[in-house]
């Protein structure tokens, strides 16, 4: 990337978007059915619904060739054809209930280059204010990557040894969860559910489990297991998981209030590592 260019996009930084949404009882009820017996379910919304608000809506003629819509919005137009969500850190600060009225503000953050072991690569950090009525409920701080067009995956190298952990589940996936999970965010990325474009333009193997699917199926997991919801998660994408397949979720407590947890494919590879923590 030249000089002129990464100067361009840093005069993205600061810019910001306010969305509103209101959380149905349909929405609701399709989250709980979209993630079934994984989901944790209580009086207040199940962990990782507010990726489902205040979703980017763009008419057809404004996405790009991959269903994203396309960049110059509220992120910056990084020349890089191939965009990734490469984590978040969440606070959670009060529940989400069915009926409230939701406003997102979001504001670009930091755009930063890198060199990675698939090639170049740009980081935009983005800072996301989630609100109701009473006031704030989540503070997420995401982190998007765009690579180039010809990167592939990493190549493979042996498995991390796999740690004794406290608490395990198995969830599979399958085409259909792939599909109601992106319906549900409002996500047109043509890897989680168009196979011949995932194979053949992003040289996926196959489809593409989505990183907020997995994180939202570990959130679920923790809440479960500590019988309340987290109130902060930290989440990072270590590699691509491919479906359909089926994910080996585990958590292990670090100490009180915090449990490390992380997302396995089924060749033993780490997709996702979090964090969560009370």
């Amino acid at each position: 990337m030249s000089l002129d260019s990464s100067w361009a996009l840093q005069k993205w930084v600061g810019r910001t978007r306010e969305v509103d949404d209101i959380v149905t009882p349909r929405l609701v009820a399709s989250f709980e059915a979209t993630l079934g017996p994984h989901a944790a379910r209580r009086d207040e919304a199940p962990p990782g619904l507010h990726w489902c608000l205040t979703p980017d809506i763009a008419e057809a003629s404004e996405l790009g060739p991959d269903g994203h819509a396309a960049k110059g919005g509220l992120l910056p137009p990084v020349p890089l054809p191939r965009r990734m969500w490469a984590g978040s850190d969440i606070r959670f600060l009060a529940p989400i209930r069915s009926g409230d009225t939701i406003r997102r503000r979001s504001t670009l953050g930091v755009v930063e280059e890198k060199q990675g072991r698939t090639g170049r690569l740009t980081f935009v950090t983005v800072r996301h204010d989630i609100s109701n009525a009473a006031g704030p409920v989540v503070e997420e701080d995401q982190i998007i990557v765009y690579r180039p067009a010809e990167a592939g995956i990493a190549p493979l190298t042996l498995p991390d040894p796999r740690s004794p952990a406290s608490h395990e589940r198995i969830v599979d996936v399958d085409p259909v969860l792939l599909f109601r999970y992106s319906a549900l965010t409002f996500n047109g990325h043509r890897i989680h559910y168009d196979a011949p474009y995932a194979t053949n333009v992003e040289h996926y193997p196959g489809l593409v489990i989505h990183g907020p699917l997995q994180a939202t199926l570990l959130m679920n997991f923790a809440a479960v297991i500590a019988g309340q919801a987290p109130r902060r998660f930290s989440f990072r994408g270590m590699r691509p998981a491919i479906g359909p397949q089926t994910l080996l979720l585990s958590g292990t407590a670090r100490g009180k209030g915090e449990m490390e947890m992380e997302a396995r494919a089924s060749d033993g590879h780490v997709t996702v590592k979090a964090t969560a923590q009370w």
